[in-house]
Parts: C-alpha cells; sequence; structure tokens
C-alpha cells in the first residue's frame, strides 16, 4: 500500500474546489495537530517550543501544517515530551 496515492477521504464531488486527501496526508495532519496541541497544553509558542526542547523553529511551523511528517526518532522525543514535559525541559536546559 503506498500511503501517497491510497485515499483516505475522497473529494467531495459536488465541490468542485475540494481534493483526495491521502493515508500520508491525513497522518501529516493528525501529528501537526498532535504538537500543537501539546504546545497548546504547554502554553508555548512554535518559538518557546522549538528553543526549549532543540526542534528547529521552521520544523515545528511544517510539522505543524501537515507539511512534512517527523522522522521516527522526534516522533519518539515528542511522546517523551508529552508524558515528561518538565524532566525534558531539565535535562535540555542543562
Amino acid at each position: 500500500m503506498n500511503k501517497e496515492t491510497t485515499i483516505a477521504i475522497p473529494a467531495d464531488p459536488n465541490d468542485p474546489e475540494d481534493r483526495d486527501v491521502s493515508v500520508a496526508a491525513l497522518e501529516r495532519a493528525n501529528m501537526g495537530r498532535f504538537i500543537r496541541v501539546l504546545r497548546y497544553d504547554l502554553g508555548l509558542t512554535q518559538d518557546e517550543f522549538a528553543k526549549i526542547y532543540g526542534i528547529p523553529l521552521a520544523n515545528i511551523r511544517q510539522y505543524e501544517i501537515g507539511r512534512h511528517m517527523p522522522p521516527p526518532a522526534v516522533r519518539a522525543y515528542l511522546k517523551v515530551i508529552r508524558a515528561e514535559p518538565d524532566v525534558v525541559r531539565r535535562v535540555m536546559a542543562g
């Protein structure tokens, strides 16, 4: 199965501006939402989140809009941040 060509949400045939959404695009969008909600829960801007947790700001922006999927190591790191944000913040500061 090719996630870029497999359709997760078909376009609305009654909407000429609507487009199909691939499985890969849906996964990127869900990851973007995960990161955005994580940031909001921590009360951080994109810039603050990037500086505190050592992820480049440009990458955060691309992930949040669903343009790119973070690599597996970054996805794992984000899960650690979600579970223990204060511990990670102290480690990164230290």
